[in-house]
């Protein structure tokens, strides 16, 4: 199967199964045990990038504290870098020492794609791969089903947009019930026709007479 970390496989094939067991243990929904190799992953990076310059550091937490002093004044890449570890092993550890079980998916794919950006960024400075590598970016979908997506990112934005754009809302209608008004009486026939009826009335009493 094709993995986001398949650039990794030519530069350091241990440090490959330890991701791809991770992102194995993600899509069986294994999420806390994910994070846990997560750290694991993140933990031997930080010992390689140290190389010789790690002496009596053990502990994940002590190398971290090491490379960030060796990394001070550095550029923005090399403290992204020491963050995204340190937030690998944040997550790692409170996946691990958790009492309860959360099984939170988005937490375990932020560390999934926080060691995609450790990974790019160890291979590119430390093993000297092609800093193309710099441009690639985590595809959730290739996690999933193990293949690429088709659509770029800007696609998928867009598609996301239009989503948000097309929410179907109830047309407002505004009826307003005028008050029946009542046909106007023609008071002038009214009366023409009672002086009519008068009148006809005097005539037969005068003919009577």
């Amino acid at each position: 199967m094709t993995s986001n970390f398949d650039f990794l496989k030519r530069n350091d094939k241990d440090l490959f199964q330890i991701i791809i067991d991770a992102e194995e243990l993600y899509r069986n929904e294994f999420f806390e045990q994910c994070m846990t190799q997560t750290r694991r992953f993140g933990e031997v990076i930080c010992k390689n990038v140290l190389g010789s310059r790690r002496t009596t550091e053990v502990t994940f937490d002590a190398m971290l504290a090491t490379l960030k002093d060796c990394t001070l004044g550095s550029s923005e890449e090399a403290k992204e870098f020491v963050e995204d570890l340190y937030f690998l092993k944040k997550h790692g550890n409170e996946a691990t020492h958790s009492i309860t079980v959360k099984q939170d998916g988005m937490e375990a794919l932020e560390c999934l794609k926080r060691a995609f950006e450790v990974a790019i960024n160890y291979c590119a400075y430390s093993c000297n791969e092609n800093r193309k590598i710099l441009k690639l970016r985590y595809d959730v979908d290739l996690l999933i089903t193990g293949k690429k997506s088709r659509k770029n990112l800007s696609e998928k934005y867009g598609e996301e947009k239009k989503k948000n754009s097309t929410k179907t809302t109830k047309p407002q209608y505004c009826s307003v019930k005028s008050k029946s008004q009542a046909p106007k009486r023609p008071y002038f026939w009214y009366f023409v026709g009672v002086s009519a009826i008068i009148s006809a009335f005097l005539l037969i009493i005068l003919a009577v007479i």
